[in-house]
């Protein structure tokens, strides 16, 4: 289990960390998607202080015309808190750290639980973290766009993100796994 899975997720996951630092740290992918700058930021940040208190997810609507309904054309806001400050950075920073081992260790373990036709193939391997990615992209990224959401495009971005992430882990993480003894004692 130890080479099959474990050597090979974490390479995976070594793969994972060195992504997120370079698209992430480096270039700021995330940053310009999800922290994208308010101009009266000072003025939005008290009145979001004073008057969300509980984390959560919340929606901010223009009022109602007198058809009781929402005026067409008008923006609808999506707030976000989790209850933190930045002093709790640190401590999420590990909880990713674990997340960016163990999820690549679980595509491994799950890689080495499917037929020898695929364990022998480099490209089929690697296309087996392609498929994660593009899971994950269909039923998280793609999904998160619309009111309270990202615009189609930071979706659609963000998808196209998790599919060549999840290909490059599979780039190192492929590499190390082999293919079952049982098939290569019986070749």
């Amino acid at each position: 289990m130890l080479k099959k899975v474990i050597i090979p997720g974490l390479l995976g996951g070594l793969a994972f960390i060195v992504w997120t630092f370079l698209v992430n740290g480096i270039f700021g992918f995330k940053v310009r998607i999800d922290m994208k700058r308010i101009p009266a930021e000072r003025q939005v940040y008290e009145v979001l202080k004073e008057h969300i208190t509980s984390p959560g997810r919340y929606a901010c609507n223009p009022e109602l015309n007198s058809e009781r309904r929402y005026p067409e054309g008008e923006p609808a806001f999506s707030i976000l808190y989790g209850g933190v400050g930045h002093e709790a950075a640190g401590s999420h920073m590990l909880t990713g750290l674990i997340i960016f081992l163990l999820a690549p260790i679980i595509a491994a373990w799950m890689l080495s639980q499917t037929s020898d036709k695929i364990l022998n193939s480099y490209s089929r391997k690697v296309l087996f973290f392609t498929a994660i990615g593009l899971i994950i992209a269909l039923f998280s990224n793609l999904t998160s766009f619309g009111i309270g959401d990202y615009p189609l495009s930071d979706a659609v971005i963000l998808a196209v993100h998790n599919i060549a992430l999840w290909t490059f882990i599979g780039l190192a993480a492929a590499w190390r796994i082999k293919p079952n003894q049982a098939a290569d004692s019986n070749a």
